[in-house]
């Protein structure tokens, strides 16, 4: 569960970033050997600058969450009813979509990678005292609080992805175990880890430690994501998976064992605080929240250096001046979510929609997610009929649905081929926050004016026009309509998988077959558009609504209990 530890702190993590740092030395020889960092060398009493526990702390950001293609080169929303994975073998994230993993072969297990993390983050937290910082914030601050805040945050968003994934899990407080000692720990319940996630982000989030939002702290731990995590966690702990919905009831490992509709009431003022904050806003283009570095949207991101992995991974593949791969096929499903760019559903008959030309007067948010038939890109349309330019039949990897996924790349419209842009990984951003409060307070409250006002930001913001709700909706309907608006607002930012199972509705979405579009022309030109089935989804319920926990863990552990349903 916990790595084993050494009579040297190794710290194979951060060699690259002690390496850059040592670059910018006059000395040309190693003060230790850099396969051997000392715990004094780390923890350098004569270090003000803070150097080598800069470099120790900064390697923990790097196994944050990926977020683009990550799963065996697919996204994480390939495994749920949003898209499908374009390979045509065997796929790692078609096992989770089609139901067929175990504890031994979980495509996004992260047990061992958080619980690393988590060590990390508690020989930081445990030595850093020693460090004799002396840099100041821009507020004036002594930085040493906003390192140590880092480092709490990241261990708490690793018990948070653990949470999610499995339940109670085993909480290590402060203490970094030796090999010596005894490892074989029971799991904590579902309540004491969340209560122990937001105990961490409490102390975080101290009065002393100031948050100015400069372009410098950008993919920096903030107050701001903080806050993120704490709402957020609430928000999951309250969501009916958990809060009078356990897989077993009774288990306290797999959620609450009663329901309290208090929870929902935390999690709406956790989100409210954060709105209260005043610090983020909506970006005024919803294609530019993704490569515009800095903007005040953005409360959290994962950094890369600039590139252009999600083009290449993910843009439609029939264009001989960029080459791409088209890795990720959206579902019909995900497409017929969004509404009409009046704001009403396709489904209403006021909307407008014609299914001879379905993509026309959409919210326009569809255009910057999905590319679909006649879409502008690189100086052409988008071809994915049939014999298409972009769906040419033939064995290369292409579209099963007849779309591609559009988010998080560049304004290549006119261009000719990519160039190398920023691809920020959005782990919290405001939409996201606007859409928790307003979850919760509708739960907790009914459908008021701060829901009406939280959700139709976001509408306003997309382009919806009009933007506003009709009036006098109830919780349910205005509970959908929610629902509806983080699928489509959210795209491929890994909500949807969650989502689907903290609502409790996987069994429904993901026992159904997942269609796309099949366009046919005709020698006049005239199209054909037929919905088509491209997987058979499976959803074993209530097992899969929590992963396993890995095999290893439960046999080397006789106080390891696994989740419902699995062995």
């Amino acid at each position: 569960m916990v790595c084993q530890d050494r009579k040297y702190t190794i710290i194979a993590l951060a060699a690259g970033l002690l390496l850059i740092t040592a670059a910018s030395c006059k000395k040309t020889w190693e003060d230790v050997p850099l396969e051997q960092f000392t715990e004094e060398y780390v923890w350098d009493v004569e270090d003000s600058l803070g150097v080598k526990a800069r470099g120790f702390l900064g390697a923990l950001y790097k196994f944050l969450p990926e977020g683009y293609n990550r799963l065996g080169n697919d996204l994480l929303d390939a495994g749920s009813d949003d898209a499908i994975s374009s390979a045509t073998g065997a796929t790692d994230v078609q096992r989770l979509s089609t139901g067929s993993f175990n504890s031994i072969n979980n495509p996004d297990d992260q047990w061992n990678t958080c619980y690393s993390n988590i060590r990390k983050a508690s020989l930081f937290l445990n030595n850093f005292h020693k460090v004799p910082l002396n840099i100041k914030m821009a507020d004036g601050s002594s930085a040493k609080k906003a390192w140590r805040a880092e480092a709490r945050f990241i261990r708490a968003y690793s018990y948070f992805e653990l949470l999610k994934r499995y339940g109670g899990v085993p909480l290590m407080g402060d203490e970094v175990r030796q090999v010596n000692d005894d490892l074989a720990l029971p799991r904590n319940s579902f309540e004491e880890v969340v209560n122990y996630i937001v105990s961490e982000c409490d102390k975080a989030v101290d009065s002393s430690w100031q948050d100015p939002i400069e372009d410098s702290r950008y993919g920096y731990v903030t107050k701001g994501a903080v806050m993120a995590l704490k709402a957020r966690t609430l928000l999951y702990a309250a969501s009916p998976l958990f809060n009078g919905g356990n897989i077993e009831a009774g288990n306290p490992l797999t959620g609450y064992t009663n329901y309290d509709a208090e929870r929902w009431k935390l999690a709406a003022e956790a989100s409210k605080d954060l709105i209260d904050y005043n610090k983020f806003s909506l970006q005024t283009e919803f294609k530019k929240i993704f490569i515009t570095p800095g903007n005040r949207e953005v409360i959290f991101a994962k950094l890369s250096g600039n590139n252009k992995n999600v083009e290449t991974n993910n843009a439609p593949i029939g264009y001989a001046s960029a080459v791409s791969q088209g890795r990720t096929s959206p579902t019909q499903e995900l497409v017929d979510a969004f509404p009409m760019g009046n704001g009403l559903p396709i489904t209403d008959p006021a909307s407008g929609y014609d299914p001879n030309f379905p993509y026309a007067n959409r919210d326009p948010r569809l255009t910057y997610t999905i590319f679909y038939n006649g879409a502008q890109w690189l100086n052409r349309s988008v071809q994915t009929y049939e014999g298409g330019l972009d769906k040419p039949n033939t064995n290369v990897q292409q579209t099963r649905s007849g779309y591609y996924m559009r988010k998080f790349m560049g304004a290549y419209e006119s261009q000719t081929g990519y160039s190398d842009i920023p691809h920020p990984v959005m782990l919290f951003r405001y939409a996201e926050v606007l859409l928790n409060f307003a979850e919760a307070q509708n739960e907790y409250a009914g459908p008021g004016q701060d829901v009406y006002n939280a959700v139709q930001a976001i509408r306003e913001r997309a382009g919806l026009n009009p933007f506003q709700l009709p009036a006098g909706l109830t919780k349910e309907a205005m509970r959908q309509l929610i629902r509806n608006e983080r699928r489509v607002e959210l795209a491929f930012e890994e909500h949807r998988f969650w989502d689907i199972r903290r609502w409790k509705i996987a069994e429904q979405v993901m026992n159904s077959p997942l269609h796309g579009m099949r366009i046919d022309v005709s020698s006049s030109g005239a199209r054909t558009y037929t919905i088509t089935q491209v997987l058979a989804a499976k959803f074993r319920a209530p097992a899969m609504y929590l992963f396993p926990v890995r095999y290893d863990e439960v046999a080397k552990n006789p106080q390891m209990k696994q989740n419902p349903g699995w062995e």
